[in-house]
């Protein structure tokens, strides 16, 4: 446990669910951990307890990628943890393949409705039809490239990866249920407030329910790790850690003993502390970027190692030039720091001056 997590506590203690099988972490609501084929090993998903049109089952929080492993522990949970009854909903906290991938499958298996934001539906739908612009094909290339990504097999890797999202995300279902900060959802008789999060994601729904004081706070709310806040090719102007500070500030209005239902780590409390963390996390990283801009201009591949200390591969690296953009467009949209766009056709943000 790092010193981070010190301050905040986890009920469970180091609980985690078999696979394939589930753990109650508060009433009518059950825990199922997939694991995931990258470096972020695993995804939470839960189950709900629930009743609609007078039928009573579940509705299911999340997914899992597509792939076969997530297939067959499905099915050994729809086996032995549904204690007979069906899968009614499955709701979608953002479109992200660890979240959306097996949506279609699920749906189509119950012949249950998909639950999610609009932004996120739709993007998902143009991201497994006319394929990938986050982080494969000639965009993402050309974005990468623009702000410092000049090693040749890297961008000729990235241009390839042009199915990246549609493997793990090979359909989506034909319509959706939306859902809008704000709203309440009724699962299993309790009101499930919508608090929607941006910077992350195009339109994250975290979901908080007054009457067991539990949050599902999917990826805008992490114990252990910082979400990955990214600017990418398809919404190359974006000031996507700005949203995400400002998203993150409204949990603060949440009671302090708030039980946090993450996507990845294990159920914590200290919501209000794990706020001020990420705060003070973003607070350093944009601190130490701005310091070495200010000293000379600095493309996001050159301002890469400042925030990221470790060795990364491809796939990690992209996730990384992302978010390197994102901190410096903050610096940029806030006057502290000024973009220019050299004869090399790389962006680089340095001195006002």
């Amino acid at each position: 446990m790092n010193l981070l997590e010190r301050e905040l506590h986890y009920p469970l203690g180091d609980t985690l669910p078999a696979p394939g099988q589930t753990v109650e972490v508060a009433p009518g609501i059950r825990w199922i951990r997939m694991a995931l084929p990258f470096a972020l090993d695993h995804i939470n998903l839960w189950l709900l307890r629930d009743s609609i049109d007078g039928v009573e089952g579940w509705s299911v929080v999340d997914c899992c990628i597509s792939h076969d492993a997530a297939r067959a522990q499905w099915e050994q949970i729809f086996e032995t943890q549904l204690q007979g009854l069906p899968i009614l909903r499955v709701i979608v906290t953002h479109m992200h393949p660890d979240h959306i991938g097996l949506a279609h499958w699920l749906c189509d298996r119950w012949k249950a409705p998909l639950w999610i934001s609009s932004t996120d539906y739709h993007v998902a739908r143009v991201l497994t039809t006319a394929g990938d612009t986050l982080a494969g094909g000639d965009a993402a290339a050309d974005f990468f490239a623009s702000h410092g990504l000049t090693d040749p097999e890297a961008v000729a890797k990235i241009r390839a990866r042009t199915s990246y999202y549609a493997n793990m995300v090979p359909s989506v279902p034909a319509s959706f249920v939306r859902m809008l900060d704000g709203d309440d959802v009724m699962i299993g008789g309790r009101a499930w407030r919508c608090i929607s999060g941006y910077g992350h994601a195009p339109e994250h729904i975290a979901l908080y329910c007054e009457e067991l004081n539990v949050l599902l706070g999917g990826d805008m709310m992490l114990p252990r790790i910082s979400t990955n806040v990214s600017v990418h090719a398809g919404e190359p102007e974006a000031n996507a850690l700005r949203l995400f500070l400002d998203s993150i500030e409204r949990f603060k209005a949440l009671p302090v003993d708030t039980l946090g239902l993450p996507s990845h780590g294990k159920p914590f409390t200290g919501i209000h502390r794990r706020v001020e963390q990420l705060q003070e996390h973003h607070r350093d990283r944009l601190a130490e970027l701005l310091e070495a801009c200010l000293a000379r201009p600095h493309s996001a591949a050159e301002g890469l190692p400042i925030l990221f200390k470790r060795a990364l591969d491809l796939h990690q690296m992209t996730f990384a030039m992302g978010e390197t953009v994102a901190h410096l467009h903050l610096l940029w949209f806030s006057g502290q720091l000024r973009r220019r766009l050299g004869d090399d056709g790389i962006y680089r943000f340095g001195a006002l001056a």
